[in-house]
């Protein structure tokens, strides 16, 4: 049975356990008895592990019936794909150099995939490599892949390294097994259906080391009882450190996997306790000899604080690629002004900022005698226009607004608005596009929202640059300034997603994502800055930045698939707006987090610097960005020219 429940994650597949078993060739007994026992499913051997191809006698009667564990039909079809995860043999050795073992392991290796796609498993757990040369096995694991429909094949990976920065540390002696599962990745081509089984040891790498993780693909977690220690009270626990990692994997959709022996004796008294939440309706249940362990996990779980609203709304598009916006080019539909309307918290930093504004422009003295013109350049369908009437009525300050917007979709529902809410003598609607509108009188503050997930991927500078005539010379803009920032993360997801169009330009495509199964190597760094009212009478709005990034180095190698970019804006003053990890504001859904795809992932390690360069360039039709890196390795300059992706002026 479940875990438990959790508000908001009811779909996560961390919310069930399975326990690894020995071989039996009773798989239904193996199954219920476990089942009953509170586990979700079994990952359980295929084959009786004392096979060897090369001792199957060819001429006996029966030649060929392999000693698989039943039949395809001492189960249904819905328990071998909904309760059973394949366990390879352990004794497989694919790269050992005794020739009849390696092949031995090559025939068994294929024979039990081939069952177990047979029985439609959802997932088959590969043993872990013998020694660090894993190419053999890796080859015939990518054969297989080649021809698998749907069946995960989950590669057991000891979660082990040893610290770098100790001192009088050999380097010749280190231990990293994140290089053995990158080793085996990178030669089966980085497949989708190729993911990780870690398997958690008593005693855990650094939280860097442990962070680089959850951008991998890794499905299961597997916690031998030797790791839980002993609580006061005689039962299983688990250290800060390893309560503090199963919460990681129970928010990343980790499935947890109970192996080993029972290692502790439950007081006298207490055996029984622990089953309270099974099927009671089940005559001579038993206890499960793993069951306090499985208890310890699901109280683990249900611990957990229920996932915010926010985190809820946005569930749907975790790791979902999604195109950015051409503001420009298309006319919003109603449902996308209705998505970003509903951000409250965006709204309440834009009415600050322009009472803020209102105060500096206009004293008490002059307050019944001023009026401030203030401009809503991109009004949409008049959210902006509403802060700013709102601000004013704070503030005691008499407002003119012009409200602009080039959509004439969006105009229909600002003239309803304007008269439903009775600001006609207020509000002066424009069906316009900002940049060609011969405005009548001068704007006091010119205010808009035209940020991207970037700051300026949306074409921001070249409207405002548009629109910055009809400010006063001294008018003051809202926003005042922006900034993009990048950095490299690991995100297997989204390159996979990305390779799966088998093009380049996928590749070349800045995509807005909710980050979530990524793991970020290095701290944000700012790149562009745009400041409005812009001075300079000589205005580009190309760019160019070359960043160097250090991965500490306590996190070990790790793969680079891309750049996270993210903005921070200064509204007006102390007022700010932003995506950006360590300045965002709080519980603001309106923008997601861009993503610059690598083509050629890049391997970075500690002590090596990471070094990026983005170009921001501009055409007379178009803006785009190109990126690279060139250190540790040179990567090709991606989208020259914006020739797979672009925002269109």
């Amino acid at each position: 049975m479940p875990l438990g429940e959790r508000t908001g994650d009811e779909k996560s597949e961390s919310r069930y356990c399975g326990v690894e078993t020995e071989f039996s060739d009773d798989v239904p007994q193996l199954l219920s008895s476990n089942l009953h026992g509170g586990f979700d499913f079994v990952v359980a051997p295929l084959m009786d592990p004392t096979y060897r191809p090369s001792l199957m006698d060819d001429g006996s009667n029966g030649a060929g019936l392999l000693p698989f564990a039943g039949s395809d039909l001492v189960l249904s079809p819905s328990q071998w794909s909904g309760h059973v995860v394949g366990k390879i043999s352990s004794w497989i050795d694919l790269d050992s150099e005794d020739e009849v073992l390696r092949t031995d392991s090559e025939i068994t290796l294929k024979q039990e995939i081939s069952w177990a796609s047979h029985l439609s498993l959802q997932a088959c757990l590969l043993p872990s490599p013998k020694g660090p040369s894993c190419a053999n096995y890796a080859r015939c694991v990518n054969e297989i892949l080649q021809n698998l429909t749907s069946m995960q094949l989950w590669l057991t990976i000891p979660l082990e390294k040893s610290d770098s920065d100790a001192g009088g540390a050999n380097p010749d002696h280190m231990i990293d097994s994140w290089y053995l599962w990158n080793s085996f990745r990178l030669l089966c081509e980085h497949h989708s259906q190729l993911s990780v089984a870690l398997h958690v040891l008593p005693s855990l790498p650094s939280a860097n080391s442990l962070g680089r993780w959850f951008g991998e693909s890794v499905r299961a977690a597997i916690i031998s009882s030797n790791s839980f220690l002993t609580n006061a009270r005689g039962y299983p626990c688990l250290s800060k450190r390893h309560q503090n990692l199963m919460a990681a994997f129970f928010n990343h959709s980790i499935q947890i996997v109970i192996s080993g022996e029972q290692l502790h004796s439950l007081p006298p008294g207490n055996l029984d306790t622990t089953a309270n939440n099974s099927d009671n309706h089940n005559e001579g249940l038993h206890l499960h000899p793993l069951r306090s362990y499985l208890d310890y996990v699901a109280y683990l779980y249900q611990r957990m604080d229920p996932l915010p609203e926010q985190e809820r709304f946005e569930l749907g598009y975790r790791d979902y690629l999604q195109s950015p916006l051409q503001p420009l080019m298309d006319n919003l539909e109603a449902q996308t002004y209705e998505t970003f309307e509903k951000d409250t918290v965006k709204y309440i930093q834009y009415q600050r900022a322009i009472s803020k504004a209102l105060l500096d422009r206009v004293s008490d003295e002059e307050a019944s005698a001023l009026t401030t013109v203030l401009m809503v350049v991109g009004a949409g369908r008049g959210p902006l226009v509403r802060a700013a009437l709102q601000a004013a009525e704070e503030t005691g300050r008499k407002l003119r607004v012009y409200a602009v917007e080039k959509n004439p979709n969006a105009i229909i529902t600002l003239h309803s608005l304007v008269k439903l809410e009775g600001w006609e003598k207020e509000v002066i609607i424009i069906s316009c596009d900002m940049r060609c509108w011969d405005a009548p009188e001068k704007a006091d503050v010119l205010v808009s929202e035209l940020l991207g997930s970037f700051g300026d991927n949306e074409l921001s500078p070249e409207c405002l640059d548009g629109a910055q005539r009809f400010l006063k010379p001294d008018g003051i803009s809202i926003p005042s300034s922006y900034t993009s920032f990048i950095q490299p993360i690991t995100a297997s997801k989204l390159y996979n997603d990305v390779k799966s169009h088998k093009d380049l330009l996928h590749f070349e495509t800045a995509y807005v994502v909710k980050l979530h199964r990524v793991a970020r190597l290095a701290s944000t760094q700012p790149v562009f800055t745009f400041a409005h009212p812009e001075s300079s009478t000589k205005r580009k709005n190309d760019r160019y930045k070359k960043l160097e990034f250090e991965i500490p180095c306590d996190t070990g190698s790790a793969m680079v698939h891309g750049f996270a970019g993210y903005f921070d804006a200064t509204l007006y003053k102390d007022v700010h707006l932003g995506i950006e990890p360590s300045t965002a504001t709080s519980n603001m859904f309106s923008w997601f987090p861009i993503f610059f795809p690598l083509r050629t992932p890049v391997c970075v390690q500690p002590g090596i610097p990471l070094i990026v360069h983005l170009w921001r360039c501009c055409g007379s039709t178009k803006v785009w960005y190109e990126w690279c890196v060139s250190s540790p390795v040179s990567t090709p300059v991606q989208n020259p020219n914006g020739r797979s992706y672009w925002v269109g002026l």
